[in-house]
């Protein structure tokens, strides 16, 4: 599959501005792990996983992770693809499958984190990612009120699954959002037509 086919069926299953950002953003963070992690050649797969990582949440949140198997047969997604979408609901979240490849475990982790990310960047006076520093994620996660429905414990799960410290996951994540903010905001504009 390629990236317009890609694109092209997260908009037949997705109409809100939020999914949409939220899809893009976990595609360019993917995209930038799999550069850091040495997975450069596969690149173009991470971030089409990543792009496609929610396909079937906003039309069947119930099915999460379980519609879309059917609706990524409509553009020849092969099992691996279709394992690694499905199984970032896994570990009993959604579906009983567990993240076994790397590529799997960073999506696990960092889809959750880039929801809170994103909500603690809104609150700053930059609106920005790319002034955010660690140490105030840190206090926003702490914070259980604070951008609620993002799981801190999916976000711990993930960092262990790793083998990483919470620290690292969460500045690992901020500088691979960094590194895809400006075109992912206008992106979702031409999209949307909605400004994040």
């Amino acid at each position: 599959m390629d990236r317009q086919e890609a694109l092209q069926l997260l908009r037949k299953y997705n109409g809100e501005p939020f999914h949409i950002m939220h899809a893009l953003t976990v595609e360019g963070v993917m995209r930038w792990y799999a550069r850091e992690l040495g997975y450069g050649d596969e690149e173009d797969f991470w971030g089409l996983v990543g792009l496609l990582h929610d396909i079937d949440f906003e039309k069947y949140p119930e099915q999460h992770c379980k519609k879309a198997p059917e609706l990524l047969k409509e553009i020849d997604a092969d099992d691996r693809f279709i394992h690694a979408v499905v199984c970032h609901g896994g570990c009993g979240l959604c579906v009983d499958d567990v993240p076994e490849h790397e590529m799997e475990k960073v999506l696990f982790a960092s889809d959750e984190l880039t929801g809170l990310i994103w909500a603690a960047a809104k609150m700053r006076p930059s609106k920005s990612t790319q002034d955010m520093e660690v140490k105030s994620l840190k206090k926003k996660f702490k914070d259980k009120s604070f951008a609620a429905g993002c799981s801190r414990d999916v976000i711990k799960m993930g960092a262990e699954l790793l083998g990483w410290e919470l620290p690292d996951l969460f500045e690992k994540t901020i500088l691979a959002m960094r590194s895809c903010e400006d075109s992912v905001r206008s992106e979702c504009f031409a999209l949307t037509g909605v400004r994040e």
